[in-house]
């Protein structure tokens, strides 16, 4: 646990079960009413969001300096843009979660 006591290995299994409905509907589509099929969507974004969320509170608890230094790192690394890791950890979240509402 992290000093804002963020239980991230719960956080990974919501996400990754979220993601696991959403492959078993996409192979069988048909299996699935519209509400369910919302329900996925909805569930499937709400975990993700959960996540950088998550992250964001436990980058706002480190030292300026570790945050600077987190930062650089992260948008070095070649994983996502450097402006998607400013816009999740400083800025006002992924820009996808700004213009999506739950369905």
């Amino acid at each position: 646990m992290t000093a804002n006591n963020t239980d991230w290995t719960a956080l990974q299994q919501a996400e990754d079960m979220a993601y696991f409905r959403a492959d078993l509907c996409l192979y069988s589509p048909e299996s699935y009413t519209l509400e369910e099929k919302r329900d996925i969507c909805n569930e499937m974004m709400g975990t993700s969001k959960a996540m950088l969320d998550a992250m964001r509170a436990d980058f706002e608890q480190l030292p300026a300096d570790a945050r600077s230094e987190l930062l650089d790192m992260l948008c070095q690394s070649g994983v996502e843009s450097p402006e998607w890791w400013w816009d999740v950890l400083v800025g006002e979240g992924d820009p996808l979660y700004r213009e999506l509402e739950t369905i």
